[in-house]
């Protein structure tokens, strides 16, 4: 009987599996290689929809070298995932929360980057009539007791945070069905307060970059309590050592540098500065 001979011994094929196998790890390294060392940024949706990163990373990274990978969360989220070493830097508006981090051991520093500030939106027709309140609080107070719809982002994001805390000082502690917690981001929220023709708090970046807004209008703003303040942090090299705290520190000095702040200064949507640099505690 014939026996069936292969054509190619078992020893070249082996041969020429291993060197497909090192071709392709040849080439996979040298597209690592290739790409350009990057960090991941734990930030917000306030700054990512404005379009700010779009707008100042690539100024960075033709400076540095270095790509920043944005998750924009709420910044409760961003703190988690900060917390868990998920991300190498930390950019939020919680300052209080950001100095409780740090205190916390899970930052070695912050620093103030820019600020903005809250404004209330709200139907044209304004039942409430919060467009004439002297006060963020007599605002807040109108709405509870119009029992008018308010949209709240629900989410632990610094803007809820913030929102929470108007509402205690105002004395007032929201509830019922005219109030109405989300659970979503900056822009989410507002699309559902157009929907409803609900009062809602934004962050003014968003708002202004926001379109879909219906008969919503800007309502009231200018109280100082409605100040919004941005800080980076630098994460701790002890609590998580695998981070990339060499390339998240260069991020952090270059937004706190000239030319961090000029580019943060810069960025205009619809002819409106967004952003206003303080890096100096001015």
């Amino acid at each position: 009987m014939t026996r069936y001979q292969a054509s190619t011994p078992a020893s070249a094929l082996l041969s020429g599996a291993l060197l497909v196998a090192g071709l392709a790890v040849c080439a996979t390294s040298a597209q690592a290689e290739d790409e350009p060392p990057f960090i991941t940024l734990a930030s917000t949706t306030s700054t990512q929809n404005s379009g700010l990163f779009d707008a100042i990373i690539p100024s960075f990274t033709e400076d540095s070298g270095i790509d920043v990978r944005v998750v924009a969360v709420g910044t409760g989220q961003a703190f988690e995932i900060a917390r868990r070493g998920d991300a190498d830097s930390l950019l939020v508006h919680d300052t209080a929360g950001e100095e409780a981090f740090v205190a916390d051991g899970y930052a070695t520093e912050r620093a103030d980057v820019m600020y903005n500030d809250f404004v209330l939106i709200g139907p044209a027709e304004d039942p409430a009539g919060i467009r004439d309140a002297d006060s963020a609080a007599e605002a807040l107070n109108l709405i509870a007791d119009n029992a008018s719809p308010f949209a709240s982002r629900g989410d632990d994001s610094g803007t809820n945070r913030a929102e929470l805390r108007l509402w205690e000082s105002a004395g007032v502690e929201p509830g019922g069905d005219w109030y109405r917690e989300l659970g979503s981001g900056m822009g989410a929220t507002l699309n559902t307060a157009a929907g409803m023709g609900a009062y809602v708090m934004s962050d003014r970046a968003t708002w202004v970059a926001f379109d879909n807004r219906q008969d919503l209008e800007l309502l009231f703003e200018g109280d100082e309590v409605l100040f919004n303040q941005y800080g980076s942090l630098k994460l701790s090299p002890e609590r998580h050592p695998e981070l990339k705290h060499d390339l998240a520190d260069q991020w952090h000095d270059w937004l706190l540098s000239e030319a961090g702040q000029q580019a943060i200064g810069d960025f205009e949507v619809k002819g409106q500065q967004l952003f206003f640099p303080n890096a100096d505690g001015e």
